[in-house]
């Protein structure tokens, strides 16, 4: 693995690096996609895209910090739609199409007609059977999200209703290692999912420890992040499966990685809408 960031050094950092990570060349803001800054050199690394004359990506909403808005003609910045305008800016393309689809078509592969997606999306052995993954460039454990006052430890989280979007690692994670005493809600998406809390349909909402911080920042202190589960994992830009342009667009994803521009994106984006540090989110056992 060429490169993985963990979450302390992908938010941890984030005060270090307004102050010392020096940012890459930018471009000029007449060159800018969105509201994103845009870093290196136009066109460096060219590709032939999957539509011509634009960079089109996919992504399944929402996903506050990630990508800023609710439907993609809203959306103009966010950590991912930013690392996706830079990555357009640098294969030398003006024009960035956002595409919203279904999540569990779009791990399945079921997708077409797009150059890649970038939602958060957890690597894994059964995923690249029917897709490509880019280099990792992000880490997530899973989360644990209540509301504001429940009493959830990992010593009764596995009597409390828990609510999973379907098809995700957090869902295998509840299912086949935490292994409640009530079979967990599934829900098709994390809206539907974070809505059941709300509404006290269940009692836990459990997904990438990332997203989870996302939703509790956004809630104004109504949702908590009370707890995480070590797992490793690590997130890459989705490719279709045989996609020629998959070593081009590694080489720009790399390139963002090693000149700081996701850095900055984590510093501006995730640390803003997380309101707070994953390092300080407990850690639950669950062999407990």
């Amino acid at each position: 693995m060429k490169f993985r960031t963990t979450m302390l050094s992908a938010l941890g950092s984030a005060v270090a690096l307004a102050l010392t990570v020096a940012a890459a060349p930018m471009a000029s803001a007449a060159d800018m996609i969105g509201n994103c800054e845009l870093t290196g050199e136009k066109g460096s690394i060219p590709l032939t895209p999957a539509q011509a004359g634009q960079f089109t990506v996919e992504v399944s909403l929402p996903a506050p910090g990630w990508w800023n808005g609710d439907t993609p003609d809203t959306i103009k910045d966010g950590y991912e739609y930013c690392m996706a305008a830079n990555i357009a800016h640098r294969a030398g393309l003006d024009k960035l199409v956002v595409v919203n689809v279904a999540w569990e078509a779009l791990v399945a592969g079921q997708t077409k007609d797009f150059d890649l997606a970038l939602s958060e999306i957890s690597i894994t052995a059964d995923r690249k059977k029917v897709v490509d993954f880019s280099v990792p460039y992000f880490s997530s454990d899973i989360g644990v999200l209540v509301k504001k006052g429940t009493k959830v430890d990992e010593t009764n989280i596995r009597d409390m209703r828990i609510g999973v979007q379907g098809a995700t690692t957090g869902a295998d994670f509840v299912d086949q290692k935490l292994k409640p005493n009530k079979p967990a809600n599934v829900y098709p998406d994390q809206g539907s999912m974070f809505t059941a809390l709300q509404a006290g349909q269940i009692d836990v909402a459990m997904t990438d420890t990332s997203i989870i911080l996302a939703e509790s920042g956004a809630t104004n202190g109504a949702l908590e992040t009370v707890g995480q589960y070590a797992t490793g994992e690590t997130y890459g830009a989705l490719y279709p499966k045989g996609s020629k342009n998959a070593a081009t667009l590694d080489k720009i994803i790399q390139a963002l990685i090693d000149d700081g521009t996701l850095k900055k994106l984590s510093a501006k984006y995730l640390a803003a809408a997380w309101g707070s540090d994953p390092t300080s989110v407990p850690y639950f056992k669950a062999g407990m």
